[in-house]
């Protein structure tokens, strides 16, 4: 028998919403981490050019309408909550709401579909600080599996690659080089991610598994995948190269057009926006090489359909679909990583945005 199970969380980072959450919402994100206050003020400024508003509350508020509509046709009677780790909704605020409605188990989707400790372990901590503020008492929580292999995420991916590709002008087409990005992170924060028995890197290497599967659905059979948003001092390493970099190096060998899909972000984060659609665009537009962005897939239908596929996995018995050869790991109760030593947990900090 499948087990009870009551309500679905959505996990997610959070974003302010007004100019004045800004810096609180920064100081909620690198809290105990000695980030200097001039860092904060410059990634704030990123912030206030978007008026102050990150657009991830929005699009999880999109996200949770489109599986809410999933469950209905799909005949599951599951009431959606949603929760954040940085800002408001806060996720400790949020379990408490769920166990004054009588929500007894929930299963959590976080918006993150990765290994490692950012896109993995981080969501099991936000899980065990948000039960230990409610009290013994507190709902029964289950964190569904990584997801990034997952043949709805990828054909979501595809399509969107084929959309961006059909922007570039028609003379240039034929040589457009696809570039995947992902989210930087220290080098050695990466050297830890992942059981010791397979020698880390889990989520670099669940990345690179991403792109050459999106690579290979859409016919190319040549592509590149870099990093973005690195931060943190210049002497640490971090996951390289970076996008801009790259379009340098691109432009250099007579590159002229570039389709850039973000394989590493389910939706339009501010770190997609800054990072890709205003930096890499204008370093594109400065070298004179055709630039398009791929879209993510948070708001394309087949993500809710992901959604109820993992929740199905869960609860009625759905094998799960996967199409890559990297290892990921999956449900866990009430915190517990989700594989000894599979998302260690990261050193020092980065003031991220989203």
């Amino acid at each position: 028998m499948a087990p009870a199970v009551d309500a679905l969380l959505l996990l997610s980072f959070g974003g302010p919403e007004r100019p004045e959450d800004v810096m609180p919402f920064l100081e909620n994100v690198t809290r105990g981490r000695g980030v200097p206050r001039e860092r904060l003020e410059e990634v704030a400024q990123h912030y206030l050019h978007f008026g102050g508003v990150s657009p991830i509350n929005a699009l999880n508020r999109d996200i949770i309408a489109a599986v809410e509509r999933e469950f209905a046709a799909a005949g599951i009677e599951l009431p959606v909550y949603f929760g954040n780790r940085n800002w408001h909704p806060m996720v400790e605020d949020t379990v408490a709401r769920m166990a004054a409605d009588g929500v007894r188990t929930a299963l959590v989707f976080p918006t993150s579909a990765w290994g490692g400790y950012s896109g993995c372990l981080q969501y099991h901590e936000d899980i065990v600080r948000a039960r230990t503020a409610f009290g013994d008492d507190a709902p029964e929580l289950v964190k569904l599996r990584q997801y990034f292999d997952h043949p709805l995420l990828i054909e979501a991916f595809a399509d969107a690659i084929r959309a961006a590709v059909a922007e570039i002008p028609a003379e240039r087409r034929d040589e457009v080089r696809l570039v995947f990005t992902a989210h930087s992170i220290p080098v050695s924060a990466d050297a830890t991610a992942g059981p010791p028995a397979e020698g880390g890197g889990l989520y670099s290497r669940q990345v690179a598994e991403a792109a050459r599967l999106c690579a290979a659905a859409t016919g190319f059979g040549d592509y590149d995948l870099v990093w973005q948003s690195r931060s943190g001092p210049p002497q640490v390493p971090w996951l390289e190269p970076d996008i801009v970099d790259h379009l340098e190096e691109l432009s250099g060998k007579g590159v002229a057009a570039v389709v850039v899909c973000p394989v590493g972000f389910v939706s339009d984060h501010l770190e997609v926006i800054w990072d890709l659609d205003n930096e890499a665009k204008d370093k594109a537009a400065e070298l004179g090489m055709a630039f398009a962005r791929a879209a993510t897939p948070g708001a394309d239908p087949r993500f809710a359909r992901l959604v109820a596929e993992l929740i199905g996995e869960h609860i009625g018995g759905v094998a799960p679909r996967r199409l890559g050869a990297v290892p990921g790991y999956g449900c866990t109760r009430n915190g517990e990583p989700c594989a000894i030593g599979c998302c260690a947990p990261a050193r020092g900090g980065r003031p991220a945005r989203n």
